[in-house]
């Protein structure tokens, strides 16, 4: 994840005319042509730096994949969960389409892959909340759910056209940043190692000893 925000920032930087994360698209980052776009708004794009992005969102879909692949151990056990990863790891799979098929040169596909990750994934973000372990911490749980309702919403009013004053890239990125947030957070909790207690069991209590001869 750090290395997407990265390069996000690198690519961005490349451009003549400044890039605006309100008006403009994650996606124009990775247009393989400079020229103007009308959809959904009116604007320039000309990323000299297109080939990094779209590295980046393959690098970012294949670890998203393999990181819920490899944090079996956070979820509870059933087809519930076994859905709600498949869901979430679908985001995985639309990024990496989304850097296959940059937004100028293949839309159809393009816009797939915006959908997996927007869709697709925060509705695995959404269903997680309920889905994740019980070790898991209470708070971390209902923080899941909170992020899969925000970005599920977002992801609404940004085929709405409804950005409430964020613009269209920032709606878009509330739309699509909370599930990189919460794979951050839960990949790393996953990486850590964790104390674990026997259930039922209590801290050993000191043993007081007496001084020899009384």
């Amino acid at each position: 994840m750090v290395q997407f925000f990265a390069v996000h920032w690198f690519v961005e930087s490349a451009w003549a005319r400044p890039y605006s994360w309100a008006r403009n698209n994650i996606s124009d980052l990775g247009n393989a042509h400079c020229a103007l776009q009308s959809d959904p708004e009116p604007r320039y794009v000309c990323s000299p730096e297109h080939a990094a992005m779209n590295a980046s969102f393959i690098a970012l879909g294949t670890l998203l994949v393999v990181g819920i692949a490899l944090t079996g151990a956070l979820w509870r056990r059933g087809s519930a969960s076994t859905v709600t990863r498949f869901l979430s790891a679908g985001a995985g799979v639309g990024f990496v389409l989304a850097g296959l098929a940059p937004a100028d040169v293949h839309e159809n596909q393009h816009v797939l892959g915006a959908l997996l990750i927007m869709g697709t994934g925060n509705i695995g973000l959404l269903l997680a909340g309920a889905r994740l372990a019980e070790n898991v911490s209470g708070p971390l749980r209902r923080l899941t759910t909170l992020l899969g309702i925000t970005a599920l919403t977002a992801f609404g009013l940004f085929l709405s056209g409804h950005y409430l004053g964020l613009g269209m890239g920032g709606m878009e990125r509330v739309a699509a940043f909370p599930l990189l947030a919460w794979a951050l957070v839960v990949g790393s909790r996953g990486l850590l190692p964790q104390k674990t207690r026997t259930p039922g069991t209590t801290p050993e209590m000191p043993i007081a000893r007496t001084p020899q001869g009384q």
